[in-house]
């Protein structure tokens, strides 16, 4: 089974958890077995590997969450990597062209396409599983998966099926309804749109080629910034005539905003926090190293992290983007591929970052021409490599990085360090990247 996650978006609205780098999907929030947590693009993917471990599993995103799919999923998963963002169509076509030409996938064999981040059983991804059985009968170009509504919902599209049976001919699609209207809708038969479809790899190919000028698909990332935005539905679903819907009546919600995921938390405080007996469905989600207390609130979210506080009534909580877009401020946390690194405190000609590097691994041997770096190593054991030279470095080690002086470090166990920046022009784009 070849599967593409579309992952996409800064999910602004789990503020202050999310950023521009650290979007939704990443955030460790689901309560495993084992009492560790892991996030949305871990579950997904572990329960597709539990369906089907052979499957083919192709995350479809921009380069900005690269670092953070490698970390969380290891190296195995396939990236498609938008350059910039060109709406579901360009993304689709060149996650397609991606499997065909280099994962060599055969282009007569389908693909599932779906949204990175459902809370759903392992029921779904049966689901999945028969959705790309009968895309691999041919009898439609398009099968589309239809969720069963549990309610009249003004957030989704509906699809209207032509009748009953578990696979049928779909009638017409309807935008987002009043809540009336998609109660009219229910009463028809009609179905959520879950933004699910499967197709055989060489429709969505042609498609691809009577809309791009483009050869392979190389030629399609190098032009990839010129391409129109358009998304999917409206340049391939909504005008293909032979087109399927398959029912699916299991657990599917989407988990966009705080209100709904605590819905899915099995605790009510994640990190350090506590509740009096007095709080009713108050849920803390903790990321700093300080306590957070409440007391006596009903219906409330309070979540912390290096990004900022939100303390909000859980209902209101879906109105959070506006303000969180009016916030100009630098990324405090992201998960990079080696590791992550917090920043914990910025003056106006210096930054203080705590970086974790995992086991194994290293940051890019790089230099800054405009800021000195120090480093404290507080936790761990690895290797320093300055200007070309070695040396082994252990807690209490400190290693001083002038600017223009070439460095990286080696963990051979977890290790943790201080990293000081000092100078008057500090960002992101004052690195240079060698070979060692």
């Amino acid at each position: 089974m070849n599967i593409v996650l579309l992952s996409g978006g800064s999910g602004k609205r789990l503020w202050p958890l999310s950023n521009d780098i650290r979007s939704k999907q990443f955030i460790k929030i689901f309560k495993k077995e084992d009492g560790s947590y892991e996030s949305m693009v871990q579950r997904v993917y572990r329960q597709i590997k539990k369906v089907d471990k052979e499957a083919t599993v192709t995350i479809a995103t921009s380069k900005t969450q690269v670092s953070s799919i490698h970390n969380q999923l290891g190296d195995e998963v396939g990236i498609s990597i938008e350059p910039c963002r060109r709406d579901t169509f360009p993304a689709i076509a060149l996650a397609t062209a991606y499997l065909v030409d280099v994962q060599g996938v055969d282009p007569s064999e389908s693909v599932v396409v779906c949204p990175v981040d459902p809370y759903v059983n392992d029921d779904y991804f049966e689901a999945i599983k028969d959705l790309s059985e009968q895309a691999d009968k041919g009898e439609a170009n398009l099968v589309l998966m239809g969720i069963e509504p549990t309610y009249p919902s003004e957030k989704y599209g509906y699809i209207i099926p032509k009748d009953a049976s578990e696979v049928s001919e779909v009638d017409t699609f309807k935008e987002k309804p009043t809540a009336d209207v998609a109660a009219e809708y229910i009463s028809q038969g009609a179905l959520w749109n879950g933004g699910v479809f499967a197709y055989k790899l060489s429709y969505v190919l042609d498609k691809a080629h009577e809309l791009i000028d483009f050869k392979d698909y190389n030629d399609l990332f190098a032009k990839y910034d010129t391409l129109a935005k358009i998304s999917f539905d409206y340049a391939v679903v909504e005008k293909e005539k032979k087109i399927q819907v398959m029912r699916f009546n299991g657990e599917w919600k989407d988990l966009g905003t705080w209100n709904t995921l605590t819905e899915a938390m099995v605790d009510n405080v994640i990190g350090k926090g506590i509740l009096n007996d007095k709080c009713e469905g108050v849920h803390i989600v903790n990321e700093m190293d300080v306590p957070v207390l409440a007391m006596g609130l009903k219906d409330v979210v309070i979540s912390a992290s290096p990004e900022g506080i939100l303390v909000s009534d859980k209902e209101q909580s879906s109105y959070i983007k506006p303000f969180v877009d009016s916030f100009e401020q630098q990324i405090m946390f992201a998960e990079k591929s080696w590791g992550n690194f917090k920043v914990i405190d910025v003056e106006n000609e210096s930054m203080t970052i705590k970086v974790t590097l995992n086991q194994g691994h290293s940051m890019n041997y790089h230099s800054h021409q405009h800021r000195d770096e120090v480093w404290t190593v507080i936790s761990g054991k690895g290797k320093a490599v300055v200007d070309g030279e070695e040396r082994m470095v252990a807690p209490g080690d400190v290693i001083k990085m002038p600017a223009g002086t070439k460095h990286t470090i080696f963990a051979e166990t977890e290790l943790r360090l201080i990293e000081v920046q000092i100078g008057d022009a500090i960002n992101v784009q004052d690195k240079i990247k060698y070979e060692l």
